[in-house]
């Protein structure tokens, strides 16, 4: 709705502000509910925050500021309590400190329990408020995460940004939200840096420093690439651009920079790189089950070169947030190759959203696969590992973060406060392995930081089981297990990760088989399905509304497996990072990845070896509390 339009609106409707006032909320603003659900609270400004009341299973209303008549910004999708409040979240008023304005809330009953919640106040507590928060993963102060994207490093600071909805923690009014880190572990945050306009929700993508001065905003000036995703508009790539090392962003005036030239409808996540030898700057964007390439001398006008991936991995497929990188094989850097990872949805081997990639080579038109289209290679072998992208601008390090969720139940996970966690951030190094080329991804050097005290255990064979009682004192429930395991001729050599409230996940080696498996299926809360209810209108013309509900335990209680063949050797080394929600495997150096939510009522605290068939050894363990 353009600003003249609203205006009428509002003017029209300020013919009905009489009919159904409601008493005065606060000394400072009032309410007056309108036709068509429609309120508008009037407002002078005095406090820094309005605070809205968030029913997780609400249905969305929206919300925006008018100031003179006229629509400030967009309206934002708000979840607003009807029944009851499981949360806070700040609606920004700042910017318009001692002045009047209305608020324009639409799509929310009279009834709603909202109007008598609402507040204002000059400052928003974002105290943790929820058990399952990490300890030290990345997550949201509150709100909304997924896919990270836009990350680079500059001035020794890395610079996290990721799909964010400040205003719940479902999906919604995607910005990006922004944090640093000195050292990947430590995370800062600021406020959101692209906020979602007229053009959409601001879709992942990449960021870029502009060493040259391509775009001619100066340089090292960073340079955003994101999707702008509406009905409207469809999905487009838009350019952005910071002189103050990506703490806010000045949008490209002549945005869009590039549609899909065939009208396509899934067409987003633009990854942005300099190639060398073109001395030009490419892009590859997902564009719904391949990738295309672009190149470009001054990172606004953008020319097609190629396709690739159709028919390519595990099938059925939507590929999504796309990144294109350079990697030596074996440590030698005159053997390098190009590596494209592939976030799909669906297609994961235990079920919804996971990550895969192609080694290949490219010629600045074409990237050419090393390996047939059918062949399959994983980066984790875990449930909850998804929109993997890697930094800009770290030299020879390849640095990857992921989002820690599947889209099969990301909407559903047993929080309010918000939703949304990064694992581990992972260096990525390629080796070879039967005449094949694999990539590794292993926790950064960097996580040895968390590391606070150190227990080390001495050597010991497994007959038929071995205890430690209290994994770590008064725990709350971060650590790190480090060991070498040596099977032997057991059949199974494992462990379990135990509360005294018998929930447990089993991480064992299957000789038999050949796997790693992590199961699940008793790790504390595996039905989300209460947590991911959703409550609708059954009419829109009246307020009766009915709840539905998605059986989500099927998707979240289940093991998932990897391949031992990956590894070398008779010995396998494990760093098995557990934090409050999830458990992270590293097997020989990241040969193996596997990257698993878990939910337990208490902190897993007890550890029992046991195995099959043979007795087996347990060498070099050390076990780490880890905490900022």
């Amino acid at each position: 709705m353009n600003k003249y339009a609203y205006t009428m609106k509002v003017a029209f409707l300020g013919l009905f502000l009489g009919l159904s006032p409601m008493a005065q909320a606060d000394a400072a603003w009032t309410v007056r509910h309108l036709v068509n659900e429609q309120s508008i609270i009037s407002l002078e400004v005095t406090e820094n925050y309005l605070l809205l009341p968030i029913q997780d299973d609400a249905p969305e209303g929206k919300i925006a500021v008018v100031k003179d008549n006229e629509l400030e910004g967009t309206f934002m999708n708000v979840r607003l309590a009807r029944e009851r409040v499981d949360s806070y979240v700040p609606f920004a008023l700042l910017a318009y400190k001692g002045q009047h304005v209305s608020i324009d809330i639409q799509g929310v009953p009279e009834s709603a329990l909202c109007w008598k919640e609402l507040k204002t106040a000059e400052t928003f507590d974002m105290t943790n408020k929820e058990s399952f928060r990490p300890v030290y993963h990345h997550t949201p102060a509150y709100g909304w995460m997924n896919d990270p994207n836009g990350m680079f490093y500059k001035d020794g600071v890395y610079h996290l940004y990721f799909q964010y909805n400040p205003y719940g923690s479902k999906w919604g009014n995607m910005h990006w939200g922004h944090s640093v880190s000195k050292d990947l572990v430590h995370w800062d945050h600021l406020k959101p840096a692209i906020a979602r306009d007229t053009l959409g929700h601001i879709f992942s993508g990449s960021t870029v420093v502009d060493k040259n001065n391509s775009a001619g905003y100066g340089k090292d000036a960073i340079i955003a690439f994101y999707t702008s995703a509406s009905d409207e508009h469809g999905q487009i790539q838009c350019m952005a651009y910071s002189n103050d090392n990506g703490r806010t962003y000045t949008k490209y005036e002549k945005n869009p920079i590039l549609t899909p030239f065939d009208g396509l409808k899934d067409f987003r996540d633009p990854k942005v790189f300099w190639y060398e030898p073109a001395q030009k700057w490419y892009m590859i964007v997902s564009a719904d089950k391949e990738m295309r390439f672009y190149s470009s001398s001054n990172l606004k006008d953008w020319e097609y070169q190629s396709g690739f991936g159709k028919g390519y991995g595990v099938q059925p497929n939507q590929f999504e947030c796309p990144d294109f990188i350079q990697l030596p094989v074996d440590g030698d850097k005159n053997k390098m190759k190009w590596v494209m990872i592939v976030n799909i949805n669906p297609g994961c081997m235990f079920g919804g959203s996971a990550t895969e990639y192609f080694v290949g080579d490219f010629d600045g038109k074409e990237f050419k696969c090393d390996t047939k289209p059918e062949v399959t290679k994983w980066l984790d072998y875990g449930k909850d590992h998804y929109a993997t992208v890697c930094f800009s601008n770290t030299g020879d390090r390849v640095i990857a973060v992921p989002w820690m969720s599947n889209w099969q139940y990301a909407n559903a996970t047993p929080i309010r406060q918000y939703r949304g966690a990064n694992a581990l951030p992972r260096e990525l190094s390629l080796y070879t392995k039967d005449g094949q080329i694999y990539m590794a991804a292993n926790a950064v050097k960097e996580t040895e930081a968390l590391r606070k005290d150190t227990r080390k255990v001495d050597n010991f064979t497994v007959k038929d089981e071995y205890k430690i009682d209290e994994i770590v004192p008064q725990t709350d429930g971060a650590y790190e297990l480090e060991m070498d395991v040596t099977p032997g001729k057991a059949q199974v050599a494992g462990f379990e990760l135990l509360n005294d409230k018998g929930e447990k996940v089993k991480i064992y080696l299957d000789m038999k088989a050949g796997k790693l498996v992590a199961d699940r299926t008793e790790s504390g809360i595996v039905d989300l399905t209460r947590y991911g209810e959703v409550t609708v209108h059954e009419k829109e013309t009246d307020d009766h509304r009915k709840t539905m509900s998605i059986n989500y335990k099927n998707d979240f209680a289940l093991g998932t497996w990897a391949p031992l063949s990956l590894c070398e050797g008779k010995t396998y080394h494990l760093n098995i990072f557990v934090d409050k929600c999830s458990v992270e495997i590293f097997v020989d150096g990241g040969r193996i990845a596997m990257t698993n939510l878990v939910f337990p009522t208490k902190p897993y605290n007890t550890l029992r070896f046991y195995g099959e068939g043979a007795d087996y050894k347990v060498e070099n363990m050390n076990i780490y509390k880890l905490g900022l």
